[in-house]
């Protein structure tokens, strides 16, 4: 193998010492910025007749793009105007948010019911977040606004029915009982509840919120899936109370758990349980995800076994990184240089393709490796918008300037996805599990060999 690779890298990273692209001053890492936003929104289709707005073409097999990833470029791009000032996307961003809230104003559009998770409301609902900490523009006042949203989803993964009694409570991966993967708990579910949690609780003053967020922590690290050094896994089968660990460890799931202690550690007033936790979450965090200070997504970039929401996983590291030095600036002196390396590495790939500046994923290669995508870009864009975290000001409350407009009773009367009320039988949920162990088994085939090190 080694001699294709270094074949590829011959022919598609000629370009390195030509680079595309320079983050040496503001002015350069804004431009760089700008044009690698372009670029990635050359993936999106939404704003073409006969598309979907708000979506990444997909999902499969219609195309590469699990729904939520739209959620989660659109949250890329709120931090992109807010860091650079550029306004170019703004309407394209509340446009593409607001067109997939659904009939519940609760981020459950009907379509996408059949592979609906609770990470993949989470990821909407973070972004709308975002929206109202970044004092993003406030849609219309006729429709829902972002601190709302947020609110919505919010409530709906609070319902009891989201937190059973199968290992010990805890939210499931996905929301409809009859859809693949019901029976697997995970910890990017409940990462999005925490992080979420932890941020309405600063924004609104609520403590209620911040309640369920620690609750999360306590449930994450009772079941084993974040152990006492803070490595942090994948999941677990309900079928097995979760002990039957999946050991992959994927660099989202350490930022969504660090920037939601980061918020605690702020509401907190920077209380020592907090400011325990997120420093050991934080520096297991950049010894592992971090080798030689490039971003490395450890658990698929080696033998790039990477799914398509894999790829993507990197830029939401270096965002999350970023805001957290705002809310804990204690961490800043040990993040933000790392971050600026490996900034550094990743707009070195960015030299691919006809145009000479496609972004490519293996970072450490600082050169581009054919690895192409919507994810690919946005990794790059978060990297390089977040060297100017040091220029803005740090995500806004309700009592510090920010406008966007809550509603406690959100989400209240959402659907449950109860159907006609009645609880499944043992034959439904036999006939789920079946087809849950049938998805499920091919994922053991690319990420067994994860399994059983660490």
């Amino acid at each position: 193998m080694l001699l294709p690779q270094l074949a590829t890298v011959a022919l598609l990273g000629a370009g390195v010492a030509n680079a595309a692209y320079s983050i040496a001053t503001t002015k350069d890492i804004k431009k760089t910025a700008a044009d690698v936003a372009w670029d990635m929104l050359q993936y999106y289709k939404g704003n073409q007749s006969g598309q979907t707005p708000g979506i990444l073409p997909g999902p499969p097999p219609a195309g590469d793009y699990y729904w939520w990833e739209g959620g989660a470029m659109w949250g890329t791009l709120i931090d992109y105007w807010k860091l650079t000032g550029d306004d170019t996307y703004n309407q394209l961003v509340t446009d593409s948010m607001l067109f997939q809230v659904g009939p519940g104003k609760d981020y459950m559009p009907p379509n996408y019911t059949a592979s609906l998770g609770n990470d993949d409301q989470g990821f909407w609902a973070m972004s709308a977040m975002l929206a109202a900490e970044n004092n993003f523009p406030n849609p219309p006042d006729d429709q829902p606004q972002w601190l709302a949203l947020a609110q919505a989803v919010f409530h709906t993964q609070a319902d009891p029915d989201r937190h059973d009694d199968a290992c010990n409570g805890g939210m499931r991966w996905q929301i409809p009982w009859a859809n693949n993967g019901y029976n697997y708990k995970n910890s990017i579910a409940n990462g999005c509840f925490f992080n979420l949690g932890a941020r309405l609780a600063r924004y609104t003053g609520n403590k209620t919120y911040a309640e369920h967020a620690e609750k999360t922590w306590e449930w994450m690290t009772g079941v084993g899936f974040m152990d006492d050094k803070y490595n942090i896994y994948d999941g677990g089968h309900v079928e097995h109370n979760c002990t039957d660990i999946n050991r992959a460890q994927f660099s989202y799931n350490n930022g969504v758990f660090l920037l939601g202690a980061a918020y605690m550690y702020n509401f907190t007033d920077g209380s020592d349980k907090w400011k325990q936790r997120l420093t050991g979450l934080v520096d297991l965090t950049l010894e592992f995800f971090f080798p030689d200070g490039i971003a490395y997504e450890v658990a698929c970039e080696e033998h790039m076994s990477c799914t398509t929401d894999m790829l993507s996983f990197k830029g939401y590291l270096h965002r999350w990184l970023a805001t957290a030095t705002q809310l804990a600036p204690f961490l800043a002196d040990t993040v933000l240089p790392i971050l600026k390396t490996s900034a550094e590495a990743a707009v070195s790939t960015c030299t691919g393709e006809a145009d000479g500046r496609t972004c490519g994923f293996k970072w450490a290669t600082k050169a581009y490796d054919g690895s192409k995508g919507a994810g690919q870009q946005m990794n790059v864009l978060g990297a390089v918008s977040s060297l100017l975290i040091k220029q803005v000001g740090a995500p806004v409350t309700n009592s510090t300037g920010g406008t966007s407009k809550g509603d406690p009773n959100a989400g209240m009367h959402s659907d449950k996805f109860r159907g006609n009320d009645d609880p499944p039988t043992a034959g439904d949920k036999a006939g789920a599990s079946i087809l849950t162990i049938v998805v499920l088994a091919s994922a053991v085939g690319m990420f067994g060999w994860m399994s059983t090190g660490v």
